[in-house]
């Protein structure tokens, strides 16, 4: 990163840094905090209609709005947008708020987790589309039968049987395969010339 000039006003590129009046700010953390911010917003407005097992619907969504956290910040991005959306999601729906935190939470989490298991990096000029694609399935996969099953133990939403169970899975492990070639796409096409964020 380059230094502050110690006066005056100059603006650098992305993940440098901004002078304004002997203040400096740092842009590195300011485009982290956007990012976090303006996914987890949209991961919130994703899961607020829906309720347990159903916002599986849009899972698609969720699970590329992750990928590409992740992408952009290198340490635990997906886990902090899941956070984000989780809290905003939980203050809209108190009465199921502990859950929809829960989920939300896991959700970039596991997103987190299994991009370091297959490791999938944006550290290179492109993402491996065929890695950003089964790490995908699998926390979609895993995440959509955890939310049908406990939010069926707890509320009894829908029958628990295993083709419930299965049809679940299935659709995760698809929403991820679908959501980590769109994100693994957009990355490579359109945002791997922005500046990465550590």
């Amino acid at each position: 990163m380059q230094s502050c000039m110690p006066r005056g006003i100059k603006l650098f590129k992305m993940g440098t840094c901004h002078v304004y009046d002997n203040g400096r700010i740092n842009m590195q953390k300011a485009q982290q905090l956007f990012i976090v911010s303006l996914f987890g917003s949209i991961l919130f407005v994703t899961k607020v209609f829906f309720n347990p097992p159903w916002d599986n619907l849009l899972i698609v969504v969720q699970a590329v709005l992750l990928a590409l956290a992740a992408f952009f910040i290198k340490t635990l991005g997906a886990t902090y947008v899941g956070i984000v959306g989780g809290i905003l999601a939980s203050l809209a729906r108190p009465a199921l708020g502990p859950l929809t935190f829960f989920f939300t939470f896991l959700f970039g989490f596991l997103v987190d987790i299994t991009f370091r298991i297959f490791k999938v990096t944006s550290h290179s000029a492109e993402v491996n589309r065929d890695r950003t694609v089964l790490a995908m399935a699998l926390n979609t996969a895993v995440i959509a039968f955890l939310s049908y099953y406990i939010s069926t133990l707890l509320f009894e939403w829908l029958p628990l049987d295993t083709m419930w169970a299965a049809l679940m899975v299935f659709l995760g492990a698809g929403s991820g395969i679908s959501a980590g070639y769109a994100a693994a796409y957009l990355w490579n096409k359109y945002l791997k010339n922005i500046k990465a964020m550590a």
